[in-house]
């Protein structure tokens, strides 16, 4: 068996799991999400617990056994608790705000970066801080559905990535950008 796909899946005490043949809909106080399951896994919901079980022992079953419990188990995690990914914006005169579901990113270019805020996602600016003499604007993504942060996430950074001479661009929170050293006049 799959080391993780035979581990069950605690259900917090506020958060609903109901089976309806494949589609598996998970609810709780930060949102709803549902799931389309692997024709080769099934779900049973037992008590506080949601058992994964897979039909067959070749390689693709244990796979999706393993895969289908970590996405349920992201979908409880996130309805119960929610994920949240922090982005930093340095730059001279790099600043984003919030203007109702669209973020509006000043990044250097002639124009203003417009960005769609999904459904479920909830993204804040906060006012400019400084790190080590460097400011940055940090940028909070939340949301109940793990992937959709990621990629939220991603995107945003994609528009301005951190550059190797100055530093600048749009980082994650704790990233390391091994910087480089400018051409010598001589």
């Amino acid at each position: 068996m799959s080391r993780i796909g035979k581990q069950p899946i605690l259900i917090p005490p506020k958060v609903k799991v109901n089976v309806n043949g494949r589609k598996v809909l998970v609810e709780g106080p930060k949102g709803k999400l549902d799931l389309e399951l692997n024709r080769r896994t099934s779900v049973k919901v037992e008590g506080d617990k949601v058992v994964v079980s897979r039909d067959g022992d070749d390689a693709e079953a244990k796979a999706m056994h393993g895969l289908s419990r970590a996405l349920l188990n992201n979908m409880v995690r996130g309805v119960s608790e929610g994920f949240v990914k922090r982005l930093g914006i340095q730059g001279v005169g790099f600043k984003a705000a919030v203007q109702g579901k669209t973020v509006n990113l000043s990044l250097g270019y002639s124009h203003p970066v417009l960005y769609p805020i999904p459904d479920q996602i909830k993204v804040t600016v906060l006012e400019k801080m400084s790190l080590a003499g460097v400011e940055t604007t940090p940028l909070t993504i939340e949301g109940p559905d793990k992937h959709l942060v990621g990629k939220v996430a991603s995107e945003i950074r994609a528009f301005y990535p951190p550059e190797p001479y100055k530093g600048k661009g749009v980082r994650y929170e704790g990233e390391k950008v091994v910087r480089k050293e400018g051409k010598t006049v001589q």
